[in-house]
């Protein structure tokens, strides 16, 4: 489903600037179908036209999701980037990028989801080579939106995994965390869900990627990102309070580690 939308240029949660990325990208999710929805978010496509014109980088704000992309020079699957991503595009082009469930691309792995945080790795070394090349020509060969979405899919059903619970349980805990910026502690969390913290954190390794403090943690990044970009006067100190930060200087140095600049600077760019 597509994410929250709260800013004013309608760029989805964690795409930064994005009023000035909406004036160079074209941005469009699609759902999966329901044989594909329970490992798979949503696809989403970015095109671009900036011939004759400066490059531009992109930056978003990551989700503890892994991503399978069809672009050049090859696929890839994006590990969990805990910095902010960011992406230089110019000329004419397009990608196509697979949104895995937190939690959902663990089955497909077949390993701990862990081992490829803040990594990219060819999708040619976790698929059949022949089958990723195929789907990325004919992905990158139309600049239709439903027939990029329809070769993805049949990629991925032909090669759907069975059902894992564990992988239904790590999606659920994350939608709890990314829908309630207020939950600040893991304790706090693990108590909800009545398992040790132990349990949580191991179950966070095998199948997001991300350790449930960085979860929340970006959760509460992101809320404050959105309301930056909604352009209405902030009083950040009582932010901070609600997102549970100790006071708003700690809110201050977290968003400046992640975006690269201090929130009310932010706010007026």
């Amino acid at each position: 489903m597509p994410e929250k939308q709260t800013n004013p240029a309608g760029m989805p949660r964690g795409v930064l600037y994005p009023e000035l990325t909406a004036t160079k990208i074209r941005l469009a999710q699609h759902a999966p179908s329901p044989a594909i929805d329970r490992f798979v978010e949503y696809y989403w496509i970015v095109a671009w036209d900036l011939r004759g014109k400066a490059s531009h980088e992109s930056h978003v704000l990551s989700h503890p999701s892994v991503h399978l992309v069809f672009e050049q020079p090859e696929a890839a699957v994006y590990g969990i980037v805990r910095s902010t991503f960011r992406r230089r595009i110019g000329g004419l082009g397009h990608v196509l990028g697979v949104r895995f469930r937190p939690g959902g691309f663990r089955p497909f792995l077949g390993r701990p989801v862990a081992d490829i945080v803040d990594r990219v790795v060819p999708a040619a070394e976790l698929f059949d080579p022949a089958a990723v090349h195929a789907t990325q020509t004919a992905v990158l060969g139309t600049r239709d939106d439903t027939e990029m979405v329809t070769h993805a899919e049949e990629f991925l059903r032909a090669r759907l995994p069975d059902p894992d619970p564990a992988a239904d349980e790590a999606a659920e805990i994350v939608a709890r965390i990314t829908a309630d910026p207020s939950l600040t502690r893991v304790d706090e969390i693990a108590g909800q869900l009545g398992m040790s913290v132990r349990r949580l954190q191991r179950l966070f390794a095998e199948y997001v990627g991300a350790s449930p403090k960085w979860v929340l943690r970006r959760a509460r990044l992101h809320e404050a990102a959105e309301r930056a970009a909604a352009g209405s006067r902030i009083d950040w100190a009582r932010l901070a309070a609600e997102l549970g930060y100790a006071d708003q200087a700690h809110l201050t140095r977290d968003f400046t580690a992640a975006v690269g600049t201090p929130p009310a600077a932010y706010a007026r760019s």
